[in-house]
């Protein structure tokens, strides 16, 4: 996206983002419940390939309206612009069966009489990243009222593809890993059609939009069957104006860190005389998601490329210190602008980029080039940060702040797995994201947009897809057990009848299809697919790839029948609920049968622990994890197996992501006082300079993935205690484990206010404070005794015994 000659435009762009966010839930509604309005696209480019088109339509207003309500879509993307100013980027990704459309009200942008609306409309073809489902290129508005009409789009809208663009791939040769998200772009100012969201702008010479399809004939949200349009039920993305931190690194001769600490506060220039090859590496000194924008004046012809990285790395490709920058470069995606040498020009990529260090390479031709301002625009789902937790520990508060920074830039129209190389939506890992949601915001829409999406990627076989929405089919059936988990995560926390039982089907078709590999032992039988557990196993098993763990080719994984069996019961919990007794009654039956036999054949008197397989030669702490989740291990002996499979090293260990189960585990034993020295982990990760949480322990692809953000759950859940004890969190329990701390503040956000909670401990007795939203109830339990609360405050004094 471009802008030019308008400094103050980049200001509108955040601060109209922030204004649109509070009206994106009016509802749409226009005559008869039909869309008018038609799909439109540049009438001779192809539909598929790479391009960029820039839509206009002016419309005339006798009074500036109260109210201008309009309903807004496009494939891919676009970016909306009223009278010059950004007003809304999207739609929220989905696949085409269930397209998004957003809902604004435009009318703090217009004015009486003349208006423009205009649009960059973008297609990256085969480009595109894998999160991203298409149909062709494509723009739809449409009034939601008759007076509103006018804007609908038809062929009366005027539309040029922007010759400017082209697509500057990423070199994976160079960055040697999985990367598939969005291409990086090349633009040539010389070509670009600057302005083109202003109202004086000549568009004489613009085409005519062409039509697609036909109207709509139903009352569905649907247009002409290439695209089912359906509202969207998140709210816009949060936009906000940030700064770099500094720079690191630099061939500009006779500067210091005065000098540039004054050009990245926006206070001084840079110039680079004419024919010169110069590097500038900056340090944003966090990692982010945003749009970086650059302003430049003169230097016609001069090539600015700008590389994004999450960390430098040295020769050997090892990131080590992430604030360490001697004897490491830059590797990674990149975009690339040509000046046209006019003044202020504002050049920003049209989709976001995730980097801590941004490179601007710079060769200038025969005009100095000035350098006006570099700044960023940061970007994701506005979750807010609802949740409090305090302790005397000081060290926690920044493996919260890094922590909350991790699943925030995980999160934006959809959850990602990580941002710098997938931005996809998978399963496993979000449903651990979607705990820090509700805790640490308390903001579900994500969370029910997520089970959505997964329940809309079934196959036939009965599975869904790993991850969802994507143009990849990928299948990971570990990872439907894990969605029907969510939507029971889910129903413990929301009161939502409706939507829970929506899915109850799909609940159904991922346990038929396991139901169907079961073998002759009463275990799971030989498993297609890629059945991932955790990264802990490279390609063993006659699997190539990695996080399978033995027992998947043959038969007989402890591990994914375990994770069948605990499924299974909370489907069972489900189905209960909701009136399918007989149905409830046969998953929670065939979960005993298969813990039973799992156990019988599985476990191990020697090692008094669950091998991964009845051939007892491997063994994990995943399986005993399950089998403590399960109850497959008898009551009596779950603390003591919990703590040996802590203590032994020899066995296969969890990475960061399985730990969120392990964590889970402790809560169940009542060990949670073992949880915070767990943690050391991460405090490593603080250590080596990441200001978001790995994938995995180094050597590691990504700096930022949001399964590993789960201590920020555990910290609300077992250090501070509160949990859901009833459908709907209408019951709270209340168990803290605080360890050596001597004391803790919480604030957990509930449907129905916040739960509050103070404890100490006072030379052997706790002594604490809880605050309950109005509605609900709970227990309080310190060691063996229990405290029933109600809601409002209360204090609890017990002996530390």
């Amino acid at each position: 996206m471009y802008f030019k000659k308008d400094l103050l435009l980049m200001v509108c762009l955040f601060m109209s983002m922030k204004m649109v966010s509070q009206v994106n839930n009016i509802n749409p509604r226009w005559e008869n419940g039909f869309w008018k309005a038609r799909w439109i696209a540049h009438p001779t480019a192809p539909g598929n390939d790479f391009g960029v088109f820039h839509f206009r339509k002016l419309i005339a207003l006798n009074e500036r309206p109260a109210s201008f309500i309009i309903n807004i879509s496009a494939d891919n993307r676009y970016r909306l612009f009223v009278n010059g100013k950004s007003v809304c980027t999207g739609p929220a990704r989905s696949d085409l069966a269930n397209w998004n459309f957003e809902t604004v009200d435009i009318a703090p942008y217009l004015k009486q009489g003349n208006n423009i609306i205009a649009a960059t409309v973008w297609n990256f073809g085969e480009y595109r990243p894998y999160s991203q489902i298409s149909y062709q290129t494509a723009f739809i508005i449409q009034g939601n009222s008759e007076n509103e009409s006018i804007i609908n789009t038809d062929r009366s809208w005027k539309v040029v593809q922007d010759s400017s663009y082209s697509a500057f791939p990423i070199d994976r040769k160079k960055i040697q890993t999985y990367i598939v998200t969005a291409e990086g772009e090349k633009v040539d100012g010389n070509k670009y059609v600057w302005n083109f969201e202003q109202l004086n702008f000549d568009d004489s010479k613009w085409q005519n939009a062409g039509q697609l399809g036909y109207a709509a004939k139903s009352r569905t949200y649907g247009t002409d069957g290439n695209w089912m349009l359906v509202p969207r039920t998140i709210p816009l993305p949060e936009e906000t104006l940030q700064r770099f931190a500094s720079v690191r690194r630099s061939d500009l001769e006779n500067k210091d860190q005065k000098d540039y600490d004054a050009f990245l506060s926006g206070r001084s220039s840079l110039i680079i005389a004419a024919n010169k090859k110069i590097k500038i590496l900056i340090d944003q000194s966090h990692l982010t998601n945003a749009y970086p924008q650059i302003v430049c004046s003169k230097g016609t012809n001069a090539e600015i490329k700008m590389i994004y990285a999450e960390a430098l790395i040295d020769n050997k490709r090892n990131k080590g210190n992430r604030d360490s920058i001697d004897g490491k470069r830059i590797e990674g995606l990149a975009d690339e602008f040509i000046a046209d040498g006019s003044d202020y020009e504002i050049y920003s990529p049209l989709f976001f980029r995730t980097f801590r260090y941004l490179q601007l390479e710079i060769e200038t031709k025969n005009e100095p080039l000035i350098i006006n301002d570099i700044r960023s625009i940061f970007t994701g789902y506005p979750f807010k940060e609802n949740a409090v937790f305090k302790s005397d520990k000081k060290e926690i508060d920044k493996l919260w702040q890094v922590g909350w920074r991790t699943a925030r830039l995980c999160s934006v129209d959809t959850y990602f797995d990580c941002p710098y190389y997938e931005q996809l939506q998978y399963v496993g890992d979000t449903r651990i994201q979607a705990q820090i949601s509700l805790y640490v915001s308390g903001d579900d829409r994500l969370m029910k947009k997520a089970i959505d999406d997964i329940g809309n990627s079934f196959i036939p076989d009965g599975l869904t897809q790993s991850r969802y929405p994507s143009r990849d089919m990928q299948l990971i059936p570990t990872f439907s057990l894990w969605w029907v988990c969510m939507i029971h995560d889910y129903w413990m926390h929301r009161k939502n009848d409706s939507f829970i039982q929506s899915h109850l089907d799909g609940i159904t078709r991922v346990l038929e299809w396991y139901k169907q590999h079961l073998g002759d032992n009463g275990m799971l039988g030989k498993l297609s697919w890629w059945q991932f557990v955790d990264w802990s196993w490279d390609g063993i098993d006659s699997i190539e790839l990695g996080g399978v763990p033995p027992g998947v080719s043959h038969g007989g994984s402890t591990i994914i029948t375990l994770q069948l069996a605990y499924t299974l019961k909370r489907a069972a919990q489900l189905m209960n609920a909701y009136g399918k007794k007989p149905l409830a009654d046969d998953y929670a039956k065939l979960a005993q049968s298969l813990i039973e036999t799992t156990y019988k054949l599985c476990w191990d008197d020697n090692k008094q622990m669950l091998a991964d397989t009845y051939e007892k030669k491997n063994f994990s702490q995943h399986a005993n994890i399950l089998g403590i989740l399960t109850d497959a291990i008898p009551a009596s002996e779950q603390q003591k197996l919990l703590s040996r499979i802590i203590a032994n090293k020899e066995i296969t260990q969890c990475t960061y992501y399985f730990k969120f189960y392990l964590f889970e585990a402790l809560k169940k034993t009542k060990m949670g006082d073992a949880f915070l020295p767990l943690l050391q982990p991460w405090y490593e990760m603080l250590n080596r300079g990441l200001t978001t949480f790995a994938e995995q322990p180094d050597p590691t692809r990504s700096d930022c993935h949001a399964w590993s953000a789960s201590p920020l759950y555990e910290l609300l859940s077992i250090v501070c205690g509160v949990r859901s004890a009833s459908p709907g969190f209408e019951k709270i329990l209340i168990e803290p484990y605080f360890g050596n701390l001597k004391w803790i503040d919480g604030t957990i956000p509930h449907p129905n206010g916040n739960i509050i909670v103070h404890f100490e401990n006072d030379n052997g007795k706790i002594k604490g404070a809880i605050e309950l939203p109005a509605g609900t109830s709970g227990t309080f339990v310190w060691k063996n005794k229990t405290v029933e609360l109600k809601s409002g405050k209360q204090n609890v004094i017990m002996n530390n015994e």
